[in-house]
Formats: C-alpha cells, sequence, structure tokens
C-alpha cells in the first residue's frame, strides 16, 4: 500500500490519471481516497484506479439539478433513496463506482447491509451518469453497460456535448435519443425527465421529473 500512496503523490497534480493497483481491499481503497480529499476516485474490475478532478461549475449544475428532481420525486412518493457522485458502490465484479445520481429501493439496501463492510456488494436500481467535458463518450458508454452487466436495471447517459440521452436496460441494446423533449423511466420509475434542455445546450435548463404515480 505505501507503494500505492507514493504513486498517489506523484500523480495528484496531473489529473485526470489512471494507474494500477489490482486487488485493492476496502480500507486499502479508502486510505488511497485520503490522498486525493479533492478528487473523485473509482475503481475498475481490473485493478485500475481511476482518479477525476472536481466537475466544472456547469456540469454540478446539472448534476444538482438532476439530483434535486430525482429526490424531491423520491420523498414526494415515498419510494427509495436517493444518492449524489459523493456516494460509492461496491458492485460484484469488484468494481467501485460513484455515480452522477443513483436511485434505489430502501428495503433491498437494508437486506444488503453488513455490519464488517460500509460499502456492501450492492447495484441501484436506477443511475444517471452526465458526460462533462473532460470526459470521452466511449468509456463512459462501457461504463453503463458494467452498471447494466452488475444488476442495474435502468441506467440513462445524459450527454450535453452531443445533446443526447441514451437508456440502458438488461438484454436490450442501448437507445439513443437526440434532442430528447422527455425520457420516461416507465416500469421502473414512473416518472418521465421532461424539459430536458441540459441535454440540449449546456449549462441551461434543467431535468423536470413529471411522475405517473399517484
Amino acid at each position: 500500500m505505501a507503494v500505492v500512496t507514493e504513486i498517489g503523490l506523484e500523480i495528484r497534480n496531473m489529473l485526470p490519471a489512471t494507474f494500477t493497483a489490482p486487488g485493492l481491499t476496502e480500507a486499502q481503497f479508502l486510505k488511497l481516497c485520503e490522498e486525493f480529499p479533492d478528487a473523485l476516485l473509482e475503481y475498475t474490475a481490473d485493478g485500475r484506479v481511476i482518479v477525476m478532478p472536481p466537475t466544472d461549475p456547469e456540469n454540478g449544475v446539472r448534476i444538482a439539478e438532476v439530483l434535486a428532481e430525482l429526490a424531491n420525486w423520491a420523498r414526494k412518493h415515498k419510494r427509495g433513496m436517493v444518492t449524489g457522485p459523493d456516494a460509492g458502490f461496491f458492485f460484484r465484479d469488484g468494481s467501485r463506482r460513484s455515480p452522477d445520481a443513483a436511485w434505489f429501493d430502501s428495503g433491498r439496501w437494508k437486506a444488503a447491509k453488513r455490519p464488517d463492510l460500509r460499502f456492501p456488494p450492492f447495484a441501484p436500481d436506477f443511475i444517471i451518469e452526465i458526460r462533462s467535458p473532460g470526459q470521452r463518450a466511449r468509456p463512459l458508454h462501457k461504463k453503463m453497460l458494467e452498471y447494466i452487466a452488475n444488476g442495474v436495471t435502468l441506467g440513462w447517459l445524459i450527454d450535453p456535448i452531443e445533446r443526447t440521452a441514451t437508456i440502458y436496460r438488461p438484454g436490450r441494446e442501448p437507445e439513443a435519443l437526440s434532442n430528447p423533449a422527455s425520457v420516461a423511466g416507465k416500469a421502473l420509475l414512473p416518472a418521465s425527465f421532461c424539459n430536458s434542455n441540459s441535454c440540449r445546450e449546456p449549462g441551461r435548463g434543467t431535468l423536470r421529473i413529471i411522475s405517473s404515480a399517484k
């Protein structure tokens, strides 16, 4: 772990960055996160540590708007729990990810909790990722596919750069929508995100939830 820490100190000023550290335990990963208090760390199934700098203010606004709408919907209808990019999830393939927004059933989380782990193996039901200007599209697409392979039921990739929203579901090809006026949650989430100007014009508009739940 000392070697990993030394590497972390060397690359602190060269973000974003990736380095290999296979077999990290939860304690080792959390210790490594302490070396980058102002960055977001994720860990892939093949043992790569991804260190990302903070997002820009405009993308931060997009994430905040999505989180607010999703949290308000969940609170109003007393359905599940919502987290943002400061929350991490440990997936069954060994990866550790922090999606921009996630929603999951409270009962499922209660059943998954373990006293010996802060991050038990657990996949949220619904995940949203929003592409930032510094992110390439292909790795994000691969990341969304990995979410689905790890048990996520529904994933949305919102791309303000290409002005698209792509829907990911198990057993189906990704569905890309260009300049969508709305994106529906359908069976999993009886609500739709609409007025998606944040897909169309970076830095403007919001994603608003129109619920069909009574």
